[in-house]
């Protein structure tokens, strides 16, 4: 069974996009990244989420620039902290190849807001 990791449902979330098993929209995932909150912390406090989730939330973020633009910096990257390459060793490769998913190497990482 494939997991469509980011629904959009007009009777759930108003139709927002969420991300699947949570009740949290893409939008509150980039607030939360826009905010400072690295993904593991954002799992942390959110247990429902996963890796891979917020990794699709992103994806569907850049996919759909024009709705999200206020989270993008002006080189079209998202804004706040991503995965460091350590912890996106567990994403498929077509995530981790993304820009702005990956940040770094975790020596900035900052884990809460």
């Amino acid at each position: 069974m494939t997991i469509k990791w980011v629904m959009v449902d007009p009777l759930v979330m108003n139709g927002e996009p969420f991300c699947y098993g949570s009740r949290l929209t893409v939008r509150n995932v980039l607030e939360m990244r826009a905010a400072g909150k690295a993904p593991l912390a954002m799992i942390a406090a959110h247990p429902e989420l996963r890796r891979v989730g917020i990794a699709e939330a992103y994806r569907y973020a850049a996919e759909h620039h024009d709705r999200y633009a206020a989270f993008f910096d002006a080189d079209g990257t998202l804004r706040g902290p991503g995965f460091t390459t350590r912890q996106a060793e567990s994403l498929p490769e077509s995530l981790r190849a993304l820009r702005g998913i990956v940040v770094g190497d975790g020596a900035t990482e900052t884990t809460s807001a």
